[in-house]
């Protein structure tokens, strides 16, 4: 029987609706939806929008409200390069199942090579029988995929902020079985991406996020979807209109 989810729903924190003097996230409006409204959250949950439409800062605040750092780790995580967190995480409050596993991980892209020099430097307990994978000395992808297989196996909250910016096709193909898999094994994903391959994710919630907020949308109604499948079926006719226009 499948245990209950990490995160049922995420919400405001007492007092957390309060505006403060650097709150830039509130003009968001998919934040501003959370914050007003509330987030329910399934076994797997997808954000997909364009740039600047919030994607990070949710994910963002998600995994620090559940206690992992903002650039990426464990919960608990002390990597820190430089603070341009949003303070979110601070106004959120996060409902959690009876019984559901404590374990959490946040993959943020765009920080992930600080990241592994801070896991070359802070080895942990590991002992010589498991050390830590050489991340540096791999390429982008295989990094990004050894650290999944060697920290996201068992039941857990995992979150992934843009994933697919180190993966190929077939990656983003091995990414989306081993996300199939944990949910399949008792664990919770959450995954912001621009992929359409990654947002296929079966039995997944798929949330669009644009100047509307967020709104709940069928995987062949997005507009990543859309834009990708006109482009493949005639790359000519989109070119045409970007360079010459």
């Amino acid at each position: 029987m499948r245990s209950a989810l990490p995160v049922v729903r995420v919400e405001v924190a007492p007092g957390g609706d309060e505006p403060g003097a650097h709150d830039w996230y509130r003009a968001v409006p998919a934040v501003a939806q959370v914050l007003a409204e509330g987030w329910d959250l399934s076994a797997a949950t997808v954000l997909v929008g364009d740039n600047g439409a919030g994607k990070s800062t949710l994910v963002e605040g998600v995994a620090g409200a559940y206690g992992m750092g903002p650039e990426g780790g464990a919960i608990g995580s002390r990597h820190s390069t430089r603070v341009t967190e949003s303070g979110l995480a601070d106004r959120l409050r996060l409902l959690r199942g009876v019984g559901s596993p404590r374990r959490g991980y946040f993959l943020r892209a765009e920080t992930m090579h600080s990241f592994y020099t801070y896991l070359e430097e802070n080895p942990g307990a590991r002992g010589p029988q498991n050390p830590e994978p050489e991340f540096h000395a791999m390429s982008h992808g295989e990094s990004f995929l050894t650290l999944i297989g060697d920290r996201m196996m068992l039941p857990g909250f995992y979150v992934f902020d843009e994933p697919e910016s180190a993966l190929s096709f077939t990656g983003c193909l091995a990414l989306l079985q081993h996300l199939h898999d944990l949910v399949r094994n008792d664990s919770q994903v959450l995954l912001s991406t621009h992929s359409p391959l990654l947002a296929a994710l079966p039995g997944a919630t798929v949330w669009e996020v644009g100047d509307w907020g967020l709104r709940r949308t069928a995987w062949e109604d997005l507009e990543l979807v859309r834009r990708w499948r006109g482009f493949l079926d005639d790359p000519q006719r989109y070119l045409r209109h970007v360079l010459d226009g």
